[in-house]
């Protein structure tokens, strides 16, 4: 009996434990299951981005309406993408165009706005609350990289320069590893997104590369009778061929945009990448760089990639640090609440009724102007008036354009027009209407008629100034300034004799 007691137990013990087992069993293959079928239906693939960032270039491309130069690969990205017709860029000179578009925020409110500013002896630190976007990047499991691509050969083939580090130029403290893993998406790991800055001449061109130039677009040179210079600019032969060979330069970066496309194909990565197209200012020209007219801040903006709708040009106003708030919105990555770019592909998000612009001192020259430009009305603010527009400035005064542009100067050569921007003094405010004179030519701030506009203008601009914390507000230290000017004492003589008179401008008040 005991015995027959003993077995039924350890029966029904033996069919409990089965019956646990199997149960458990169950519930984990059903988990199992369930997380297969979660996993397939909810994680999107998250895109790769890539930025192609040209150097010193203007919107002067055939997507843009532009007749003096054929751009086949830049139109075909804004076919396939949407082209933003009035991007603009916060400042008119790299560094700190560059340090605004790499933290979504105006380089005047983090200190970058001084031209190589904030390294060496005076090092500028990063608020807490700014992070670089490869740093956010990286954080979210991006593969991130910067890279230079070297002017294509004839046969396609990039020169050496190709996927060697890339400029950064940034005002502020960093450490490369901090921000990118390395400078080609081919070495992240398999499957890894990836986020990757690609630097392009742009408009830039140099006698030393003008060979290459030649061999690459087979001496089929830009003829100077195809350039339409602005009126502001004599057209003398050696103007003309300045501009020419501008023009030639963005062929070649057209070209290079189509390598990188091509890549990106071959690579079985174009479907499920995202490209923008921009430049970090305008053309490097005597009106242009280091000015806030439009052809200083003006730039090309494009993006193409999956969710970008096609064929679209939108005519709202946007800045370049829209690029980074825009780029983490495609990542999924949280955009920070003091980022003061906007995710401008975010249908929700707020269009902007204005952008400004500041430029401060570049190289060893000071100066501080500021801008606000609606869609209709541009206002300028010196607060330098008393010295000329064309300031000393070693590395300006050495290029071509502005070498043949003072001999027209001196030889008389020059109309009204053309006068403007070599007067030895400035107003205080400039105000154009922008649809009646896209050139900035007639100044309308001591029209009457314009008061009410200026005034509002103005107050637009003391707000701005305000809140964003303007750093331009008080002059930079001598330290800091001193500590920019031992990169630049050994490069030229001409660079030491303006570091000595911005002293003794800086001494009159001028």
């Amino acid at each position: 009996m005991f015995h027959l007691l003993t077995s039924v137990l350890t029966m029904n013990l033996l069919r409990y434990l089965l019956i646990v087992v199997t149960t458990a069993l169950i519930g984990v293959c059903g988990r199992g299951i369930a997380e297969v079928v979660a996993n397939q239906s909810i994680p999107q693939q998250r895109p790769n981005i890539v930025w192609i960032i040209a150097e010193d270039m203007c919107p002067f491309l055939g997507c843009y309406g532009d007749k003096q130069v054929k751009t086949p690969h830049l139109d075909s990205l804004a076919t396939k993408g949407t082209l933003f017709e009035q991007a603009f860029t916060t400042a008119p000179i790299c560094s700190p165009s560059r340090s605004a578009l790499i933290t979504g925020m105006y380089q005047t409110s983090i200190n970058a706005h001084h031209h190589r500013s904030g390294r060496g002896d005076a090092p500028n630190v990063l608020p807490n609350e700014v992070k670089p976007i490869p740093m956010l990047m990286k954080k979210a499991g991006y593969y991130t990289a910067n890279a230079q691509f070297g002017v294509p050969t004839p046969d396609g083939i990039p020169s050496s320069q190709a996927w060697k580090q890339g400029k950064t130029d940034y005002n502020f403290q960093f450490k490369w590893k901090d921000l990118y893993d390395g400078t080609d998406w081919r070495d992240r790991k398999p499957g890894q997104p990836f986020f990757i800055q690609i630097q392009l001449w742009g408009g830039k061109w140099r006698d030393s590369n003008y060979s290459r130039m030649l061999k690459t677009l087979s001496n089929k040179m830009t003829p100077a009778s195809d350039c339409n210079m602005p009126p502001y600019y004599p057209t003398s032969p050696k103007m003309l061929e300045d501009w020419a060979k501008t023009l030639d330069a963005i062929r070649m970066t057209d070209m290079a945009v189509g390598e990188i496309v091509k890549r990106l194909q071959q690579d079985g990565l174009l479907e499920n990448t995202v490209i923008w197209f921009i430049s970090d200012h305008g053309v490097s020209h005597v009106r242009g760089k280091q000015f806030l007219y439009d052809e200083g801040i003006h730039i090309p903006m494009i993006v193409m990639g999956p969710t970008i709708p096609q064929g679209q040009r939108r005519v709202d106003l946007v800045e370049h640090i829209d690029m980074a708030a825009a780029t983490l919105g495609l990542a999924g990555v949280p955009i920070p609440k003091s980022m003061q770019g906007r995710d401008i592909l975010n249908p929700a998000t707020a269009k902007r009724n204005a952008v400004y612009g500041a430029r401060d001192r570049a190289d060893e020259t000071e100066d501080r102007i500021r801008s606000v430009r609606t869609s209709k009305w541009k206002y300028i603010r010196n607060y330098h008036p008393q010295r000329p527009y064309l300031q000393p400035n070693a590395y300006k005064d050495s290029k071509p354009c502005l070498i043949e542009f003072r001999r027209a100067e001196k030889a008389g050569e020059l109309n009204d027009a053309q006068k403007l921007i070599a007067a030895m003094t400035r107003p205080k405010e400039e105000l154009y209407n922008l649809k009646d004179d896209p050139y900035e030519i007639r100044n309308l701030a001591l029209d009457p008629n314009y008061a009410e506009i200026l005034d509002d203008l103005r107050k637009r601009m003391d707000i701005w100034i305000r809140e964003t914390g303007d750093k331009g507000e008080q002059p930079e230290p001598k330290q800091a300034y001193d500590a920019a000017m031992k990169n630049y004492r050994t490069r030229d003589p001409q660079i030491e004799t303006n570091i000595h008179l911005m002293e003794q401008w800086r001494k009159e008040g001028k």
